[in-house]
């Protein structure tokens, strides 16, 4: 069963003047116009296209990626705004649409919004939302500590970083534990450090554990055979300049530096450490 607005493999059943057909199964044969239809494609050949309603309510495919599917967030910019609504560039040529009524704020032309895409069930019309806080933390959290996720940064607060993690749940990342500047709409993997009550979870960016010491005592021998043995950066060096070499904090470095120097690879000395 093919999903209006999102990506699906679908089998080549026919070639027309102006594209190609696919089989749709329930919804019938779906047309992919022949500007996106690929040179080496033939009948009987699987392809990867994205699904949605043209101007005129048809179904069509589309070998055009947009930005994000349906059920997804995603941080957009409005083209234009009409009687209608506003319209975000999707990455696709027919641009999509935000509903006056789904405006959490009037969207201005030229400025990018976080938004979450929807499949309108009257209309099969994917369409975006600002509303978002209804799409979540609707059930609880499943993680455990340490999980890997995925992030998109929503906005800054005087604590820290809100973000939504998944498409499914908000989050936040600590303000202390970030260094580096973090802009609105950004996507990262993160890394799941608590689970609060409310469902809402503390992340971090950094990879937990000896894993994260391990993977940075890799990193520091090559940084060092890169630089002739030596780096002048020390476990007294700012936070600053530390994460700014090896995307780190301080404290996962001066770790990784001891680990180093226990097993006898290195020299910790005034000015940076020496490979040995």
């Amino acid at each position: 069963m093919i999903e209006i607005g999102k990506i699906n493999t679908l089998t080549v059943v026919k070639f027309v003047d102006f594209g190609i057909y696919l089989d749709g199964g329930s919804k019938g044969e779906i047309l992919v116009p022949k500007r996106y239809v690929p040179e080496e494609i033939k009948v009987g050949d699987p392809i990867a296209v994205f699904i949605y309603t043209d101007s005129e309510d048809r179904i069509i495919g589309t070998t055009e990626m947009p930005f994000a599917q349906v059920d997804e967030f995603a941080y957009m910019r409005v083209t234009s705004v009409n009687k209608i609504g506003a319209f975000l560039d999707w990455g696709l040529t027919k641009d999509l649409l935000v509903p006056f009524s789904e405006q959490k704020q009037d969207l201005e032309e030229g400025k990018s919004y976080i938004v979450r895409l929807f499949l309108d069930k009257f209309t099969d019309r994917v369409a975006a939302t600002t509303k978002i806080d209804k799409f979540l933390n609707i059930e609880l959290p499943t993680y455990q500590v340490n999980d890997q996720v995925n992030i998109l940064i929503h906005s800054q607060t005087d604590i820290g970083y809100k973000a939504i993690v998944d498409n499914k749940f908000w989050g936040v990342l600590y303000e202390n534990e970030v260094f580096r500047t973090l802009k609105r709409g950004q996507t990262l993997t993160a890394f799941i450090k608590k689970i609060r009550d409310d469902g809402k979870i503390d992340l971090t960016l950094e990879k937990p554990g000896f894993e994260k010491i391990d993977d940075l005592t890799d990193i520091i021998i090559e940084k060092l055979k890169a630089n002739n043995g030596f780096i002048g950066v020390t476990d007294k060096s700012s936070p600053e300049t530390i994460y700014g070499m090896f995307g780190t904090s301080k404290k996962t470095y001066k770790k990784a530096i001891g680990s180093l120097f226990k097993r006898r690879l290195i020299e910790i000395l005034e000015d940076g450490i020496r490979l040995k």
